[in-house]
């Protein structure tokens, strides 16, 4: 009786050792499907690259927009919290999508869900600013300022005056910066809604 504990004891550590190496290569394989499936469908704010070091401030801007070159000097763990930034502006970009389908499916205007988003983004310019150095937020709203006279950019009746149509301001108010995008090394991929 004894032995055949010992046997059934050593046939299920066998067994355990067999099944191990096993069920962890079936994990494997089912995460790096998730995984390849993921990168194909991957939207919202996607990291293409690591971040660039930064540059000498002496070093000239290739860029025109005054907050990619603010970027690209930052020190390696302030460029890393503004591409976290970033990343919440994109998401809350993709609030905004969702805010379009629910205002268009309950029947508002494209005036009323143009002047909605309008606000949203501002407001998300808000919120993500409230992260940033004064230095970085002085920055933009002095680029906002000379712009549109605004420090967290155009209103909608600014935007319709520019574009001419409600439509074209709710589809410029879900825009991102591609300059200041690439410079963080993200790329941001509106989500199905």
């Amino acid at each position: 009786m004894e032995r055949s504990l010992v046997l059934d004891a050593g046939f299920s550590f066998s067994l355990r050792r067999a099944l191990v190496p096993f069920v962890a290569a079936v994990a494997l394989l089912g995460t790096a499907g998730t995984a390849v499936a993921g990168a194909a469908e991957a939207c919202g704010s996607v990291i293409t690259a690591p971040l660039e070091r930064p540059v000498s401030a002496d070093e000239p801007c290739p860029s025109a927009d005054p907050v990619v070159c603010r970027i690209r000097v930052l020190p390696m763990d302030e460029k890393v919290e503004a591409q976290r930034t970033r990343m919440r502006y994109h998401g809350l970009l993709e609030d905004m999508h969702r805010t379009e389908v629910s205002m268009r499916e309950a029947g508002f205007t494209e005036e009323e869900i143009a002047r909605e988003l309008v606000d949203m983004r501002n407001q998300a310019k808000e919120i993500t600013r409230a992260g940033m150095t004064r230095e970085e937020v002085r920055v933009l709203e002095e680029r906002n300022m000379a712009k549109y006279g605004n420090p967290l950019g155009p209103t909608a009746d600014q935007l319709y005056a520019k574009y001419g149509s409600w439509q074209q301001v709710i589809d410029a108010s879900m825009r991102t910066s591609y300059a200041v995008d690439r410079e963080l090394s993200l790329e941001y991929r509106p989500c199905p809604v």
